[in-house]
């Protein structure tokens, strides 16, 4: 019998300071696809210089169909879904070649730690954080979702998802530059999602739905705990949300 295959799907943009250390946690794959779109810093070299496939593809449209593209480039058994400021522990490597070599399922989560400005974040909502991303090929795809797109079973009620061992390091927000860059991208593409499915947006709507993401952040989802990073993600999520409902209200308007 041959040995099934491992590919990493990863989509990029200007993602060249964690790209490195991304790249080599999963030197162990057979195949790596990179769909950029349209990097002008050193991400396409970089992703090279760890023999993955680059293709370009500039004519954005959304997180999950940027994704299915690296999907659909991909020839191998498996597939291992990742972004660019991932980075897979090596207990969670070897969870996963193990899973490759003798799966016990067609899908598999995995646990994600994710740092704000320095520190890892344990509650806030945001951990613990299973998501599926190790997947054998043709079980699953990804919603077709501007932002905040998420994996889609095939047949998810005969679809068995098991844990892996491991944590899957994400370092979402380095500094607070790209705090607010996100903050401003998140909110833009939620507004524009929410707008094409018919949706309205007003002042107070943005007003109290920003409000209650901080209540729902800090204290019923334990921020507190997480200290000066709590606070800041707390007030990250309202600033969001609030900026989300006015984009949208300006949208409705402009139409």
């Amino acid at each position: 019998m041959t040995r099934p295959t491992l590919g990493i799907a990863l989509i990029t943009f200007n993602a060249a300071a964690r790209l490195s250390q991304c790249l080599e946690a999963v030197s162990f794959a057979d195949e790596i696809v990179v769909i950029d779109g349209g990097s002008t810093d050193a991400t396409a070299g970089i992703a090279e210089a760890h023999r993955a496939r680059v293709i370009e593809a500039r004519d954005w449209s959304g997180f999950g169909p940027q994704k299915n593209r690296a999907l659909d480039a991909l020839t191998t058994d498996w597939v291992l879904s990742i972004d660019a400021d991932e980075v897979v522990s090596p207990e969670l490597g070897a969870a996963i070649r193990a899973a490759v070599l003798k799966p016990q399922a067609d899908v598999y989560s995995v646990d994600r730690l994710s740092n704000f400005c320095g520190q890892w974040v344990r509650h806030s909502g945001w951990y613990p954080d299973w998501i599926p991303r190790l997947f054998k090929r043709g079980t699953a795809r990804f919603s077709d979702d501007l932002v905040h797109e998420r994996l889609v079973l095939a047949n998810p009620d005969a679809t068995k998802v098991v844990r892996l061992q491991g944590k899957l390091m994400h370092y979402s927000y380095e500094d607070f530059e790209t705090v607010l860059r996100k903050l401003d991208n998140y909110s833009t593409a939620g507004a524009r999602q929410r707008h094409a499915a018919g949706k309205r947006g007003s002042l107070g709507t943005a007003v109290l739905r920003g409000a209650w993401a901080f209540v729902r952040t800090y204290f019923l989802r334990r921020g507190f705990l997480d200290g000066r990073a709590g606070f800041m993600i707390a007030v990250f999520n309202a600033q969001t949300v609030y900026y989300r409902f006015l984009k949208l209200a300006e949208l409705n308007r402009m139409r």
